[in-house]
């Protein structure tokens, strides 16, 4: 018998029977059907067929000489490249064991002699159907597959896929490479023994065995794993259980090599170290600069008290030198002095205190407390630019967390440059520094002079280092205000006020209370 070929050959179907007038009724039955339709006289010549042209359906005779349907069948489904054709047994035995022993060997379906050829038709139609449904989510699925694989083989992260027990049940190469052995060799081995130097007694308490055990997710990092070689290295590890509905089947493993990470968060942290040296270093220095602005005026307030004090001793002394001195005066006249020695040592530790290097850390500050010293440290410059300060503080305004020194020396800064712009305009005002709460976060505090103010064009770049409006100014000031104030867990920035000066607001986080730093939106 000759192979016959229909015009469309998307599904096939073959035909095998030893009768040439089966085959014919067969042929005659589908042709018309669009199916390709290839004809088979005998056993062998089936299985070469279906080895060629994997059709997807074949009606296939029980009662053939030298090798029966069941045979054929049998070596069908024994063969992976045929396993998946649906085989429909033709037989005129109506005997119920000859039915069951067809479908024991994997047959399909069932169609009794002599054919009706609409059951023919209706049931060659449903399995080829069936059977091209499987085969397309077959390749569906082994084109997923691939996909998954490539995906998982270009994962630089290593993935372990373990049972209950820990055992590894899959591997991806990045896996195999950091552990040193490769993907086959992995393959069965304990996840636990392959990675873990641990005695028996503390293998409850193992990384990921919650996770094979409990089906409890598990992160860590800094996790200390082996290689096959027994070295070791930090790694970070995420485990989640692998579940079907609510039975655990072990888990899954994502870990890597954090040792390049550790080292660049240990450079990073150096660095960050180093950054905040020489943040203070130029806020020291900013001090220091402070200082040598104001020593005229701090002399000044020093000598005042000290001449005091003198002149008072020399009065002191004429008045022992009497016959019989008042000594109700000379009690007076001392107590005069003792009072001029505390304001000459209350001047010296202001300036002590501004000057030392702030201590590590910070502590809970009282608003009012810190702006009424900046205030009194500040009236040296009073009287070389001729004005005066104001400050008013809310009622009841929490404390605030932060260095006492560096918000002293920000609000310095912003004092002594709103003194300087009154001077300049030649207004008589004073500078205005008050305090309230800003919502449940911060603390706002605010520097106002009424100067010139300042240019529009400036405003963006006020903040930036060696930016100045002064002729002789150098643009560290406010840059440097603003480096403490984030250190601070604060922000600084300008408004342009109505009535014309310029003001500087600055803000800090409230002590104790929750939540982010203070941002330039909450201010």
């Amino acid at each position: 018998m000759t192979e016959v070929v229909s015009e469309n050959s998307e599904v096939t179907v073959l035909l095998v029977d030893d009768n040439p007038q089966n085959l014919k009724v067969l042929y005659e039955t589908l042709k018309d059907k669009g199916y390709r339709l290839l004809i088979a006289n005998e056993g062998e010549k089936a299985l070469d067929l279906a080895h060629r042209h994997h059709p997807e359906v074949i009606l296939l005779d029980i009662m053939m000489p030298e090798m029966d349907g069941y045979e054929v069948c049998e070596r069908l489904k024994a063969d992976p490249e045929t396993a998946d054709i649906a085989v429909v047994f033709l037989s005129a035995l109506d005997d119920l064991q000859a039915k069951v022993k067809g479908f024991s060997l994997g047959g399909a379906d069932y169609i009794s002699k002599p054919f009706q050829s609409l059951e023919v038709i209706a049931r060659v139609k449903t399995h080829a159907r069936v059977i091209r449904l499987e085969r397309e989510l077959q390749a569906r699925n082994r084109e997923l597959q691939g996909d998954q694989t490539r995906i998982l083989d270009s994962i630089s992260e290593g993935i372990y896929g373990l049972d209950e027990n820990g055992l590894i049940e899959f591997a991806n190469p990045a896996a195999a490479a950091i552990a040193g052995r490769p993907v086959e060799d992995l393959i069965g081995k304990c996840f636990f023994d392959l990675h873990f130097a641990t005695a028996d007694e503390c293998r409850d308490s193992l990384p990921v065995m919650a996770t094979c055990n409990k089906g409890v997710p598990e992160h860590q990092r800094d996790i200390q794993m082996l290689r096959v070689d027994g070295s070791s290295f930090p790694a970070e590890y995420r485990a989640t259980p692998k579940l079907d509905g609510d039975e655990l089947h072990g888990a899954v493993v994502v870990f890597h090599d954090i040792t390049a990470e550790l080292e660049s968060e240990k450079a990073l942290e150096e660095a960050r170290e180093l950054v905040q040296e020489q943040r203070d270093q130029l806020a020291h220095t900013s001090r220091l600069t402070t200082m040598g602005e104001m020593a005229a005026g701090f002399a000044h307030e020093v000598n005042q008290p000290l001449t005091a004090i003198s002149n008072y001793a020399r009065v002191s002394k004429r008045m022992m030198a009497k016959d019989e001195p008042d000594l109700e005066l000379l009690g007076e006249t001392l107590d005069k002095i003792d009072a001029q020695s505390h304001r000459a040592s209350e001047i010296i530790r202001r300036i002590r205190r501004f000057m030392k290097k702030p201590a590590t850390g910070k502590e809970e500050l009282s608003v009012p407390e810190l702006l009424e010293d900046t205030r009194q440290f500040a009236e040296v410059d009073m009287r070389n630019n001729e004005g005066g300060i104001e400050v008013r503080v809310d009622d009841d305004l929490p404390g605030v967390l932060a260095d006492p020194i560096q918000v002293q020396q920000v609000a310095l800064n912003l004092i002594r440059n709103a003194l300087e712009a009154t001077r300049s305009a030649g207004s008589s005002q004073p500078v205005e520094v008050s305090a309230r709460r800003c919502g449940d976060q911060c603390v706002r505090v605010e520097v106002r002079d009424h100067g010139v103010g300042v240019p529009e064009e400036a405003e963006d770049k006020l903040f930036h280092p060696f930016y100045t409006t002064k002729e002789d100014g150098m643009g560290i000031g406010l840059a440097t205000c603003r480096s403490l104030m984030q250190a601070q867990g604060g922000d600084i920035g300008y408004q342009r006020p109505e009535g014309g000066g310029a003001c500087f607001w600055f803000v800090l986080p409230i002590a104790g209370a929750e939540g982010a730093p203070c941002t330039p939106d909450e201010a």
